[in-house]
């Protein structure tokens, strides 16, 4: 098992931020046949109470005639980040606010995901590479 980070000095200074490949679209269903034939494939999904949220390849949105307006890449952090650490997101979003890239932050269990416009996912790993260098100093 790797190593658990707690604090948010650790969590930022471990983080390994990569690019996932593929650009991926935010998408809301409520049609279960909809939802039964994209769940597969999606990176991830949760329940609200407007209809099923997911988030899905942008060539899958495109063949269900989804709107696709606003692709997003996805970095990984790639740091093991206790689910009760505190500082992350804050930091990583705050970074990433400074340069006017926004950011949608998904927290899973064993890493954290930033999605950010596909146009600005370049810029969005600079960043993101100085807050990691700067937090080890």
């Amino acid at each position: 098992m790797p190593e658990i980070m707690h604090s948010a000095q650790d969590m930022i200074a471990g983080m390994t931020p990569s690019l996932r490949a593929g650009s991926f679209i935010f998408v809301s269903v409520t049609d279960k046949a909809i939802i039964a034939a994209l769940s597969p494939h999606a990176i991830a999904t949760f329940m609200e109470t407007e209809g099923q949220s997911m988030v899905i390849p942008v060539e899958l949105a495109k063949k269900s005639n989804l709107n696709i307006d606003h692709p997003m890449r996805c970095i990984t952090l790639n740091v093991y980040s206790s689910l009760e650490g505190v500082g992350l997101t804050a930091a990583v979003s705050t970074a990433l606010s400074k340069n006017a890239i926004p950011c949608n932050m998904i927290a899973a269990h064993h890493h954290d995901h930033v999605f950010v416009p596909a146009d600005m996912s370049a810029r969005a790993m600079e960043v993101l590479m100085v807050l990691q260098r700067q937090s080890t100093k």
